[in-house]
Order: C-alpha cells, then sequence, then structure tokens
C-alpha cells in the first residue's frame, strides 16, 4: 500500500468478522490487532488504551497462534514484506519461492501442513483484494501479487506438488564435498551435514546416522549398506518446460509426455550419480573404513601365518614320522645285517673248522700211508697207490676219513685195496649215468630237428627264422596301415618269398600268425633293435656268398649246441616280459636322483647286468620317441 492512499498518514482500522483490527502503520508495515468484544472501538480514548495495551503485549511471528480471548486486548505484529509480493509477476509465479511468499522461508521442507495452512489464511487477512480495494487501494484483477499468494498454495498445500516443487527447491545444496584435507581432518562434521540434508529425499525412514569415531563396524556396515541402496523420491515435474494438458491433440500431448519424461529421467539419474559420489567418497575416506580394513588384512595376515604355522608343524610332524620310521628300518636293517653277519661268520668258522679237521685227517691219512709204504709191494705200486691216495683224501670227508684210517690200522692193505676197489667202482657208475644223460639230451635234440624239417604241409610253425623276421618288417613297410586285406597281404607276401632252406618244403603263414608275430615285434621291439643291426652287418656277407657261392665244405662231426637262435648268431637275450616288468619298477623305486641307481636297479633283476639294463632304457626311450614322431606323422597327414 502506498503512502498517498491513506488519508492524512492516520491509522486505519477495519473491522473484519472476527474480532480482529487490520492497522496501518508504515507505507511497508501492517499488524494484526485483537480487541476486546466489550470494549467500544469508536473512542479515541479506547483507540489509545488499545495501544497501549498492543505495547505491552507479546508480538507473534509467522506460524504462531493469536492469543486466545480470555485475555485483554492483545496485539500480534507480524512483519510482511510488501515489497517483496508486489515485485512478484503472476505470471511468472513458477519461478518464485512459494516459501517465501507465504512467509515460511525459515521452515521451508520442516513445515508441517498447519504451518502452511495458517500461513496462508494470515496471507488472505492480509493481501485480499477486497480487503485492500475496501482500504482505498487501487486492484487490478487481471495483474495482481495475491494470485502470487494463491498459486504458492496451490502448490504447497497438495502433497503431490509439494514433494514436486521441493524436489527442485533453489535453496537446497547439491554440491558434496571434496576431497582435501580439511575435510578429511574434519570428516565427521563435514559429512553428517552433508548426509542430513540429503536424507529428506529418502523413500525409507528412519535414515541412520553417519555416527562418529567410536561406531561399532555393525553400525557402520548398517549406514553404508541403506546409502548404497538409497531410494529417493527426488522428481523432476515441476521443471517441465510444458504442460500435457496445452497440447492441442493427443499425439501432442503424448510428445510433450514423452519429452518431459526424457528429461526428468536424465536429472534423476544425474541425482543418483551425485548420491553414489557423495558415498563412495565418505567411504573411500572414512577413518572407520580404513581402521576396519587394517584390522581384516590383520586377522587375514594371522590366519594366513596361523594355517603356514599349523602346515609347517604337520610337515616337521611327517618328516619326524618318516625319520623314525627310516630310523627303525635302518636299526631293523642293521641288526639283520648283524646277525647274518654273525652267522656267516659262525658258518665261516664252521667251515674253518671243518676244514682244519679234513686237513687234519688227511695228513693223518698220508702220514699213515707213507709210513706203511703206501701199502705197495713194488715201485710202481707205490706210485699207483700214492695217486689213488690223493683221489681218496679228495672223495671222502673228515669222519670217512677217520674210519678209514682205523680200518688201516686193523686191516692194512687189504682195506686199502679195498677202498680203491670201491672209489673205482663209483667213479665209473658216476661216467655211465653221466654218458646216459647226454645220450638221452642228444636224442631227444635230434627228433625235435626231425619234426620240424618234416611240417612244411603243416600251415604255420610257431619258429621264426631271422630270414622270415626280415622279410616280415619289410612287408609291414611295405603294405602301411589302411591298405585293403593288410594282413592277409603280408602273408602272401612272406609265402612267396620266404623258404625253410630245404627242397620241397615251404612255410605257409596265415594273416592270424603273422598279425600276431607283428604284434609280439612291437611290443618287444626286438626286430627294430639288434637283429636289423645284425642282419645289415651280414649283408654283404650274404651276397658274397649267394653270387660266388660256397669255395668249399668241410666234413666235421656234428656239435650238440645248447644257445638259443639269437646266441648262436651273436644276439644278446630277448627281455621277458616278467624281466621288463621287474625293469619297470625298479625304474619308478629309484629315480635318477639315487646314488648307484644301475647298481641297484641290476640287483632287482637276478638274469640281468647292469651294462643290459642301461641298454634296455636307452631302447625303450628310442621306441617311445619314435612312436611319438610316428603319431606326429599321422596326425600332420590327416589334417593334410
Amino acid at each position: 500500500m502506498g503512502e498517498g492512499n491513506v488519508q492524512d498518514n492516520k491509522q486505519l482500522a477495519v473491522t473484519l468478522y472476527k474480532p480482529w483490527v487490520l492497522e496501518y502503520e508504515t507505507p511497508t508495515t501492517l499488524r494484526f490487532v485483537q480487541i476486546d468484544y466489550h470494549t467500544p472501538q469508536d473512542s479515541k480514548g479506547d483507540r489509545n488504551q488499545s495501544d497501549s495495551t498492543s505495547d505491552k503485549s507479546t508480538s507473534t511471528k509467522d506460524g504462531e497462534e493469536p492469543l486466545s480471548k480470555e485475555s485483554s486486548t492483545t496485539t500480534i505484529i507480524e512483519e510482511d514484506d510488501v515489497v517483496f509480493l508486489r515485485s512478484l509477476d503472476p505470471k511468472e509465479w513458477k519461478k518464485q519461492d512459494h516459501y517465501k511468499v507465504l512467509g515460511l522461508h525459515h521452515l521451508r521442507f520442516k513445515a508441517t501442513e498447519a504451518d502452511i495452512k495458517k500461513a496462508y489464511r494470515r496471507k488472505v487477512l492480509k493481501h485480499h483484494p477486497d480487503k485492500r480495494k475496501a482500504m482505498g487501494e487501487e486492484v487490478r484483477d487481471d495483474d495482481d501479487y495475491f494470485t502470487c499468494i494463491t498459486k504458492a498454495w496451490e502448490t504447497l498445500g497438495d502433497k503431490t506438488k509439494r514433494r514436486s516443487y521441493d524436489s527442485v527447491d533453489p535453496h537446497f545444496d547439491d554440491t558434496i564435498p571434496s576431497n582435501n584435507d580439511y575435510n578429511k581432518n574434519n570428516f565427521y562434521e563435514v559429512f553428517n551435514e552433508a548426509f542430513d540434508m540429503n536424507a529428506q529425499w529418502s523413500e525409507k525412514t528412519p535414515v541412520p546416522k553417519l555416527g562418529g569415531a567410536n561406531a561399532t563396524r555393525e553400525e557402520v556396515d548398517r549406514f553404508y549398506t541403506f546409502w548404497y541402496n538409497f531410494e529417493s523420491w527426488r522428481e523432476y515435474s515441476y521443471l517441465d518446460e510444458e504442460e500435457k494438458e496445452k497440447g492441442q491433440d493427443r499425439d501432442e500431448r503424448k510428445w510433450i509426455e514423452k519429452q518431459n519424461k526424457a528429461a526428468r529421467a536424465k536429472l534423476k539419474k544425474e541425482e543418483m550419480v551425485r548420491i553414489r559420489n557423495l558415498i563412495d567418497l565418505a567411504y573411500s575416506i572414512d577413518p572407520r573404513i580404513n581402521k576396519f580394513k587394517l584390522e581384516d588384512k590383520e586377522k587375514k595376515l594371522a590366519m594366513k601365518k596361523a594355517k603356514q604355522d599349523a602346515a609347517r608343524q604337520r610337515q616337521e610332524e611327517e618328516e619326524r614320522l618318516v625319520k623314525e620310521k627310516e630310523e627303525k628300518e635302518r636299526a631293523a636293517k642293521e641288526m639283520a645285517e648283524a646277525e647274518e653277519k654273525a652267522k656267516q661268520q659262525a658258518l665261516k668258522a664252521e667251515r674253518e673248522a671243518q676244514k682244519r679237521v679234513l686237513k687234519k685227517e688227511r695228513k693223518n691219512l698220508r702220514d699213515l700211508c707213507k709210513k706203511n709204504n703206501y701199502y705197495s709191494l713194488n715201485q710202481e705200486e707205490t706210485v699207483k697207490n700214492m695217486t689213488n691216495l690223493e683221489k681218496i683224501c679228495e672223495a671222502l670227508d673228515a669222519s670217512q676219513l677217520a674210519n678209514f684210517s682205523k680200518e688201516l690200522l686193523s686191516s692194512g692193505r687189504e682195506a686199502f685195496l679195498k677202498a680203491v676197489e670201491e672209489m673205482e667202482r663209483r667213479i665209473q657208475e658216476e661216467r655211465k649215468s653221466q654218458m646216459e644223460m647226454a645220450g638221452l639230451k642228444q636224442s631227444s635234440s635230434s627228433s625235435v630237428s626231425n619234426t620240424s624239417s618234416g611240417s612244411g604241409s603243416k600251415k604255420g610253425s610257431d619258429y621264426w627264422p631271422p630270414d622270415h623276421v626280415q622279410m616280415l618288417i619289410k612287408a609291414v613297410n611295405m603294405f602301411p596301415a589302411g591298405t585293403s586285406q593288410r594282413w592277409e597281404v603280408v602273408a602272401n607276401f612272406l609265402n612267396q618269398h620266404c623258404s625253410n632252406g630245404t627242397p620241397n618244403t615251404k612255410t605257409i603263414r596265415t594273416a592270424k600268425e603273422v598279425l600276431a608275430k607283428a604284434k609280439e615285434l612291437k611290443d618287444s621291439d626286438f626286430s627294430k633293435s639288434q637283429l636289423k643291426e645284425v642282419a645289415n652287418q651280414k649283408a654283404y656277407d650274404n651276397f658274397e656268398k649267394d653270387k660266388k657261392g660256397a669255395i668249399g665244405q668241410i666234413d666235421a662231426t656234428v656239435s650238440e649246441r645248447f644257445e638259443t637262435v639269437a646266441e648262436q648268431q651273436g644276439l644278446p637275450k630277448p627281455w621277458t616280459a616278467e624281466e621288463q616288468q621287474l625293469l619297470e619298477q625298479a625304474l619308478k623305486t629309484y629315480n635318477s636322483s639315487t646314488p648307484e641307481r644301475w647298481d641297484r636297479i641290476a640287483e632287482c633283476i637276478p638274469s640281468r647286468t647292469k651294462k643290459e639294463c642301461m641298454k634296455r632304457y636307452k631302447e625303450l626311450c628310442e621306441m617311445v620317441k619314435a612312436k611319438k614322431a610316428a603319431q606326429a606323422a599321422a596326425t600332420t597327414n590327416n589334417k593334410k
């Protein structure tokens, strides 16, 4: 209200429906005065009395209730920024501060519905156009600031519209603390304020507090879990550039709604990023989190150390048990060796004693015979009896020699001659038995050879001569895997090119026999080692023998030989399956770090020497390498 609208700058009283009086003091200040029902308002003295009473009364602020009617005349003074209200543009009502318009700028989002309602009613009592017209103020209906008050009430009086306006409250600080030394040193003061400010957007209540340095781990975890799953009700429909209702048709309204939703979603995303940055920054510099991490690290290191200590103790216990076991085994072995040594020494001593007794008996017998001139009648008989005496000494043991000496003492020459005859008879019997055994062996070997030579008409044979083996190796290389009916072809090749060396006889090999022999050669690898090398060495000799013929034949008696075919050709004895198994087990038992490894391996195979074991190991290595190379070549061929 301007100063020119008041007559003589005097106070103007307007009677309202309630016992309140609106008085004009200055061009920018109004006040409410509550009057008594029983006090006349027309007299000047009563007005002065009311003024004096109002000076003594307590003034009220925005949002406070007036005093009760029972009290005497009371004056409530409310400062109202009329200049601010007059400066508002009704057409730009959306940009105004609604809280400030209603006089609630000091409360803002904390204002209750009752506070907003009371503030609006007071604004209506003060600034309603009818009341201002009654006071003589000029009011334009199309451009009056009371429209701004009405819009403020429509916005803040509706929960949905108020939430939309609060979401974009210009007085809210959207900035978050920075990562500097001050904020780190004053973490709890700075971030408590930041989180308390942003807690107003939470859908869930109550919102946990940041707490202080003495907060427990559970409280800190609950706080950060809540904020990392923060749900904000903040939305930005108040900032829509265009209202959907202004659209001319449905399509235009849909387009406006689509644009508004996109803008809201973008602002909502930026808001959630801001909240997340605030949480991440707080979590990264929170001294309690660093303390908890350090505690967890120390706990983890302690657990790791305890586990390592337990593992070390377990290993030491195992080593101790192994050492005790080895010590017991060593002690047992030493005891067994000592017992065996003692036993051997006892046997040796016994043998030495027997030797001494035998030597003594022989000496006594020789002395007795020498004393009696060897019980001979002439010189020739003496030499013969001396020879027979030595034979008797070699043939008889100590007890027999003692008995024989007693017989000589009692019977003399007769006992000596009888002993010589008995010895000659025994020698003849032994010779005869040996000759019979030799004859039996010779006859059995000849029968075997006759049987093998006469089996030419029989299909197949268990015996494979070296030339047949060489021919089999050649045929297997000529007809590789993949040949149609491979083993029948190999068998036909052998039957065409192999013979027994005697006319009118021929060994017929079947596919089954050829396959079995090939598998045997593959398992033992005999054909690829010694047999092939010997055949190559004798190749030139065989060539000369075939071309030039034999120079001559030398008749000789047939001698009996008990060597195998491989031994007759100068080849080493092939390894049996049992020997191969023993060698593999010994190689596993004694690794390369074992001292005197090959000596121990040779001890595990009684029928083989150290050199043979080493040679067989090299052959096995070459076999494995050759097999891998063949497999690689086959794989390459298949890919091609």
